[in-house]
């Protein structure tokens, strides 16, 4: 963890503008602004251009491969029912980051949810080794995902910064653009989130 993570709060948050950096798909960018404007068969390639990607950022939050098969699948839906939001100030994979972070944590509830209504068909599933990427539907749980229902719980302003920067992997500026907040704002929550998860994961 950089000291940075925890740096001043006195910066104001810039307008929102869309970000550029040196390796953007502009391709990719492009298809999203058509799809975004109706054009029905740039939605159809965007999809099936971004599900592979889709596939293996829900991976990192469900070990388990049915489950993130699962949430890709939730994820492409909700791109293809809600494109029609993404502005365009930010970068479309911003969005689109935001959205898988979305679907795999709700199908890591839903699962759960399963589970716990049908605990022989998770009997019947067979077992990870290591509890800590073992798959709800396995009978057990991912700790990660839990500590952050906890944290959903008691600080529900954390979780976004700190699961766009940990599991999704984006840049600072880029995520206190997507959710309009000071860069500062966004370092500090990002440092206290991290903390709390500590918290729950030592005690797990």
């Amino acid at each position: 963890m950089r000291s940075s993570d925890h740096s001043d709060h006195e910066e104001t948050p810039a307008a929102p503008r869309r970000r550029v950096a040196s390796n953007v798909d502009e391709e990719l960018e492009e298809l999203a602004r058509r799809a975004r404007d109706g054009d029905a068969a740039a939605l159809d390639d965007l999809l099936r251009r971004i599900q592979p990607e889709v596939l293996r950022r829900c991976a990192r939050f469900l070990p388990y491969r049915q489950d993130a098969e699962e949430a890709c699948q939730d994820a492409l839906l909700r791109v293809a029912r809600k494109i029609d939001s993404f502005k365009g100030d930010s970068l479309f994979t911003t969005w689109l980051y935001t959205v898988v972070s979305n679907s795999a944590r709700q199908t890591y509830r839903s699962m759960k949810r399963r589970s716990a209504e049908f605990p022989t068909e998770a009997e019947r599933m067979p077992h990870q080794r290591d509890p800590r990427t073992t798959s709800v539907i396995a009978g057990s749980r991912i700790d990660l995902l839990e500590a952050l229902e906890q944290l959903e719980k008691d600080r529900p302003n954390l979780v976004a910064p700190l699961v766009l920067r940990d599991l999704c992997q984006m840049d600072y500026n880029e995520i206190a653009s997507e959710l309009d907040l000071a860069l500062g704002t966004v370092k500090s929550r990002i440092h206290q989130g991290r903390k709390h998860v500590r918290k729950s994961l030592a005690v797990t």
